[in-house]
């Protein structure tokens, strides 16, 4: 759905609106979520460990956004990208498992050198 940025001081022009619903299920530590017609659940950190944690997921969210990015630009760029791999990882304290201290990425591009490399991975931090 795309709206007018009227409402959001920072937005002009249009902007799109992403919409998930989450939702209990019976099961304490666990979310049952839906985003558009794709249904997945969550587990929270402390339990029941059998599906994602929400950390995660967050996680999955910003990794699948690098490897998405990079080779739709090198695939209009004419790069020859063969195949892109992001592993996260998301540091806390054990203390404040709601915060993450750190988050490093680490890109493994393949079929293009390292300076192809260097660039696009470039193009995903300037986003």
């Amino acid at each position: 759905m795309r709206r007018r940025g009227r409402g959001h001081p920072h937005m002009t022009g249009e902007v799109k609106i992403d919409t998930v619903r989450s939702y209990s299920g019976g099961l304490p530590g666990r979310a049952l979520n839906q985003a558009r017609t794709n249904h997945f659940v969550i587990d929270s950190p402390s339990g029941p460990h059998e599906a994602l944690s929400s950390g995660e997921a967050f996680l999955a969210g910003v990794s699948s956004c690098g490897v998405t990015l990079i080779e739709l630009y090198a695939q209009q760029e004419g790069v020859p990208l063969r195949r892109t791999e992001v592993t996260i990882e998301g540091v806390r304290a054990v203390a404040e498992p709601n915060r993450f201290a750190e988050v490093r990425m680490r890109f493994e591009l393949h079929g293009v050198d390292q300076a192809q490399a260097e660039s696009l991975v470039g193009v995903y931090q300037a986003r």
